[in-house]
């Protein structure tokens, strides 16, 4: 008889390796918390991978792959897109608004497209903010007040009777400009009618840039800027000619002359002053390279002459470098101070006790060339150098209460007065214009002593005869530099005369 089975046993056949179904069932059970561990572990590492892993993408990022895949399919490793090409002119020929058009904006439109200087460059102020401060606007105050008829004239108010004139002399010029702006020193008789005769006096072809420079100051004096004003395209052209000239070092035209400073100074002038009343930053630029020029000329803790650091200096070109930088700092430009002291410091070294300014030295007479100019031109009837230097010191900011110096220069450029003396050799424009405006800023009885005299010979010596159209509102250029400037130097220079009493206000008074 069998042994009894143990109870809760259950029958099974054996298993296929012989071993029976009870001990498999038994080792299993051995090993059930190992297993169940195990299983817990890999669940949870599961679970982190699962966490871990990055969502898959939308449907819609899917959907862009999918449809822009086969454009570079083909395509192993792209090449970086190069960046598009601009025209060399681009810059260098801004599209300007219309002048005629009103202007809303410190910066045209046309001006902002495609320009990529102007996107760093700082703008110019708003056009009812600078136009009240430097009193081109309806307040008609400030250091520019006077340039659209809120000058003192001759003193009872308005332009005085010059203004004809001076018309006259702008549409002579505006006549003989040339279509890209500037003004040909030698061949702007090339605009005369030839049915009439034609102009005299041409200059020296190398000075295009200081004359252009001197006829824009001429229309900027007059009221006109790019903006507005009757002679506004004569502007506009001229300054974007000057522009173009201008080197990667700032310098306005070429050293083609040893005196070519001149020309680079008067530019820089007429370039801040296009700037500063106009309003378009495009100009900040040229306008402050222009004088960034002139600080890399100077000589070091001195001031300028034809050389750049030289060692050397003179009173007149220092003249046109001070009135330069002083008008870029007044437009807000980047200008040395350390070269408007020492500039003062040389004026200081050049006068003389009797109050006249040297050249090179106290008390010396301005410079002659080689030559019969000294004999035609003898320097010792032209105070010139003291003209200059009595301008300068008021843009210095000197006072003639407290500079004495300044008193006997004034008294010196009334013994000179302007006539058109071609015997006597005393003919000096160039000393006229820098004395009219140093006189107007004495004011008092100089004042009205110079332009008593200066009116009557100018407007006596002024083309103004109809059947000779085409010197009609010039002046010859019989003074001692007209050979170098010619006729459009002496047309632009006295217009500038005639202007004195209100393209600057009194800067004292």
């Amino acid at each position: 008889m069998p042994a009894s089975a143990p109870p809760f046993r259950r029958d099974c056949a054996p298993a296929a390796d012989g071993v029976p179904f009870e001990s498999m069932v038994a080792e299993r059970l051995r090993q059930a918390p190992t297993f169940a561990v195990s299983l817990a572990a890999h669940t949870l590492a599961l679970l982190l991978l699962w966490l871990l892993l990055p969502a898959p993408a939308r449907e819609t990022a899917r959907h862009h792959v999918e449809v822009t895949a086969p454009e570079s399919a083909d395509v192993a490793t792209p090449e970086p897109e190069r960046p598009p090409e601009v025209a060399p002119e681009a810059h260098e020929e801004p599209v300007l608004v219309d002048a005629s058009a009103p202007v809303v904006d410190a910066t045209p439109a046309g001006d902002a497209g495609g320009d990529e200087a102007a996107a760093d460059a700082p703008a110019a102020a708003d056009p009812a903010d600078f136009q009240a401060a430097i009193g081109v606007g309806p307040s008609g105050g400030g250091l520019y007040g006077g340039r659209r008829g809120h000058g003192p004239g001759n003193g009872k108010g308005g332009r005085g009777g010059a203004q004809p004139a001076i018309d006259a002399a702008l549409r002579w010029l505006r006549a003989h400009q040339d279509e890209d702006g500037r003004w040909d020193c030698d061949g702007f008789m090339k605009h005369d009618d030839p049915a009439q005769p034609a102009c005299s006096g041409p200059g020296n072809g190398v000075h295009d840039v200081g004359v252009t420079g001197l006829a824009l100051l001429a229309f900027l004096g007059d009221g006109s800027t790019m903006r507005s004003g009757a002679f506004r395209d004569q502007v506009k052209k001229a300054v974007l000619w000057l522009r173009a000239q201008q080197r990667d070092d700032g310098l306005f035209g070429a050293p083609a002359a040893h005196d070519y400073l001149y020309d680079h100074a008067i530019a820089a002038y007429a370039m801040c002053e296009a700037y500063g009343l106009s309003g378009y930053s495009l100009l900040r630029e040229p306008a402050q390279r222009g004088l960034d020029h002139l600080a890399a000329h100077r000589n070091p803790y001195g001031v300028w002459r034809y050389q750049p650091r030289d060692g050397d200096g003179d009173t007149s070109i220092t003249g046109w470098c001070v009135m330069a930088l002083a008008t870029g700092k007044h437009f807000g430009l980047a200008v040395d101070d350390g070269a408007l002291k020492a500039s003062a410091v040389w004026l200081d070294a050049v006068t003389d006790a009797s109050g006249r300014h040297g050249y090179t030295a106290a008390g010396q007479r301005s410079s002659r060339k080689p030559g019969d100019h000294g004999s035609r031109f003898p320097a010792d009837r032209t105070e010139a150098m003291t003209a200059v230097g009595l301008f300068a010191r008021f843009f210095l900011g000197q006072d003639p209460a407290r500079t004495p110096a300044m008193h006997k220069a004034a008294d010196l450029l009334l013994q000179q007065p302007p006539v058109w003396d071609d015997a006597g050799g005393r003919v000096d424009h160039y000393a006229w214009y820098y004395a009219s405006y140093a006189l107007f800023q004495m004011g008092g009885k100089r004042w009205t002593a110079w332009q008593k005299q200066l009116q009557p010979t100018l407007l006596g010596k002024q083309h103004r005869d109809p059947k000779d159209g085409n010197r009609f509102g010039s002046w010859d250029p019989a003074c001692a530099w007209g050979d170098d400037g010619g006729r459009v130097y002496s047309t632009a220079i006295l217009a500038l005369c005639l202007q004195a009493n209100y393209r600057y206000s009194r800067l004292l008074h």
